[in-house]
Formats: structure tokens, C-alpha cells, sequence
């Protein structure tokens, strides 16, 4: 297991001299944030990524993520798009990227409907509940969801949702697989896994199709293209806010196939109509049961990434909702014990 920590750059303000300060921390997860979707990336900024990392005693050799355009999730003049996708991975690859993490989910990466809702403890975290969803009609109401992207005006994304109801979902997986076959050897050739991120939260919301959502749609997507390149990044957060969705036995069937390259570990509390809350990593603190998580990777062989994923804000920290220092560290400590317990086990 290679622990690994989300780092959105200078303006982040969890830096570089804290993160390294978790034990066991070795890579640094990040991206260019300053170039437009679906343009060239600059090799000064991967570089200079880099090049702070390593002046901290980190390595950057995950990307999360390079984003995917509209235009090529709807098949639209995608070609030279995907063509500058292909060259940000081999660039990627250039300053020592291992692992690209990716979505296809339209319009938006994630939906949460509070960024900020306070637990009994006075804890604060993301939510989804449906009820707040119910009644909005977007392609009549002003809508400003959290994970939105707030670069589009609310006429273009009624636009993109019009487009994305008209293409419905095997519309999407078509684009997918047209993304995926050209895409992958380029991965393959460049030393890179590429890892799609499930869809966030796993089903359909506002009529648009969302696709990568449970055991059968990983499936799919792993018999496109054959390739030790064409791989998942496991977040369970994400699958594991479905009750249907057993994530301990996703762990050990992908793990033993080698087809997990990036892990997010998170809790959630599942609750009515797919309603959720993210809660503390502990086990006991959600839904899932993040030691029979672990145990599968361990015992299905996995030997990738892994990162604390989405925190609470505690302790009076402010600070970009989901992605603050301390509970998030906290997180890597917990995870830390469960794969230096579990390894101990069953790793002889």
C-alpha cells in the first residue's frame, strides 16, 4: 500500500511541510489547476509539482485528475480533444505519474446538497439528502448544487443536460468506449494506470445518465479494452453510499484481478430514498465496515494507491469542505493501522 494525500497546490491551505508530517505519507495526489478542460497541460507545471513535492520528501506520481470534456462524454468534435488527452498523459508520465484518476460523469463531478451540515459532536461534513433534490427542476429553476461546475452559466447547463437526457446511457458508454480504446494504449505505453472514479452518488440524478454505478457497469468498462492499464479507482465513498453495492467483496474480486490502481477510503451513513452522510473514517462511525475493506485488499493482493479521502472539519479548522488537514489525517492514521494489522496477518 502506498499512502497518498490530496493536495490542490500553492493556494491549498493544508501545505506540503504538514502533509509529510502524517506518518507513513509518501505520494502526493494533485493536477494542474490553472489550464482550461481539455487543453495542453505545461510540462513547467508538472514540473514544478514535482519539484515541491520532492522538497518535502513527497512524490508526485498521481494525477487526480486530468478532466475529461463535455465534448468527448457527449461525442461531440471530440478527436482533437482526445488527442490533448493523450498528451497530457505522456506528459504526465514524464515527471514520474503512475496513476491518473479520471470520471465520466456529466455535467458535474459530485453532488452533495450541504457542504456543512453539523453532526451532535459539532463536526461538520458533506451530505446528500433527497429531499432536498425533489421539486428542482433544472431546466427551469436556477440551480447551484454543490460539485456543480460553477464555470458554466445555468443556460449552459440546461444545455448540457438536455444533451446529456437526448444521448441517455448507452449514448454515453458508446462515447466511453470510443475515449477508452484510444485513451489506454497510450496509458499502457506510458507506464500509466489509468483509474475512472465511479459516479458520485452511483445513480441517475436530474434525468442524466450516470453509468459507472455498481458491480455489473465495472465489469463493462474492464472488458472494453484488455489492458493492465485499464483500471478502477475504488472509492468507497462514492459506491458504498448504495446499500447495494458490498464494497468488502469489490475490494477482493477487482484487487485479485489487479485491476484496483487507486483506493479512496471513506465512510458514509446510508440513509432513506439515497439520502447519505460522510462520517468519520472509524468503522463504527458509519454504513461501512472499513476493517473488511482492507482485509479484501490485503488479501486480494493489492498493492496501489491510497488516500484518506473526504473529511469532517473539526476542531474549529476552515478550510475547502471535505479536504481539510486534520480529520484527514486522522483518516490516514486509522487506515494506516488497519493495512499494518491486516499485513501482519495475512502477508507472510
Amino acid at each position: 500500500m502506498k499512502m497518498s494525500f490530496r493536495w490542490y497546490g500553492q493556494d491549498d491551505p493544508v501545505t506540503l511541510d504538514k502533509i509529510r508530517q502524517i506518518p507513513n505519507m509518501r505520494s502526493i495526489v494533485s493536477a494542474v489547476y490553472d489550464v482550461k478542460v481539455g487543453e495542453v497541460w505545461s510540462m513547467s507545471s508538472l514540473e514544478k509539482i514535482k519539484d515541491e513535492c520532492a522538497e518535502h520528501g513527497l512524490i508526485f506520481d498521481v494525477v487526480e485528475s486530468i478532466p475529461v470534456h463535455e465534448n468527448i462524454k457527449l461525442g461531440d468534435d471530440a478527436e482533437g480533444l482526445i488527442d490533448n488527452y493523450c498528451e497530457n498523459i505522456r506528459r504526465c508520465a514524464e515527471v514520474g505519474v503512475k496513476c491518473v484518476t479520471y470520471n465520466f460523469m456529466p455535467v458535474f463531478d459530485w453532488t452533495r446538497t450541504q457542504l456543512d451540515k453539523v453532526a451532535e459532536d459539532g463536526s461538520t461534513s458533506l451530505v446528500t439528502y433527497t429531499e432536498q433534490l425533489e421539486g428542482i427542476d433544472p431546466l427551469k429553476d436556477d440551480v447551484r448544487l454543490p460539485g456543480w461546475d460553477s464555470s458554466y452559466s445555468q443556460d449552459e447547463v440546461r444545455t448540457l443536460i438536455e444533451k446529456y437526457q437526448k444521448l441517455g446511457a448507452e449514448g454515453l458508454w458508446k462515447n466511453l468506449e470510443v475515449f477508452l480504446k484510444r485513451v489506454i494504449p497510450v496509458a499502457e505505453k506510458s507506464g500509466i494506470k489509468m483509474a475512472i472514479h465511479p459516479d458520485d452518488p452511483p445513480y441517475s440524478i436530474f434525468g442524466i445518465p450516470r453509468i459507472i454505478t455498481d458491480e455489473r457497469a465495472l465489469d463493462r468498462l474492464l472488458s472494453i479494452v484488455d489492458s493492465p492499464s485499464n483500471c478502477l479507482c475504488l472509492c468507497t465513498g462514492s459506491l458504498g453510499c448504495v446499500a447495494t453495492n458490498d464494497m468488502a467483496k469489490l475490494a477482493k474480486k477487482y484487487a485479485e484481478q489487479g485491476k484496483i490502481a487507486f483506493v479512496h477510503l471513506r465512510n458514509v451513513a446510508i440513509l432513506d430514498r439515497g439520502s447519505f452522510e460522510e462520517r468519520a473514517h472509524l468503522s463504527s462511525c458509519g454504513s461501512l465496515d472499513m476493517y473488511e475493506i482492507v482485509k479484501a485488499l490485503v488479501v486480494g493482493g493489492f498493492d496501489g494507491y491510497v488516500r484518506p479521502d473526504h473529511g469532517r472539519m473539526i476542531w474549529g479548522e476552515k478550510g475547502k469542505p471535505g479536504y481539510g488537514l486534520f480529520d484527514r489525517a486522522l483518516g490516514a492514521t486509522y487506515i494506516n493501522g488497519l493495512f499494518e494489522a491486516l499485513e501482519k496477518e495475512y502477508i507472510k
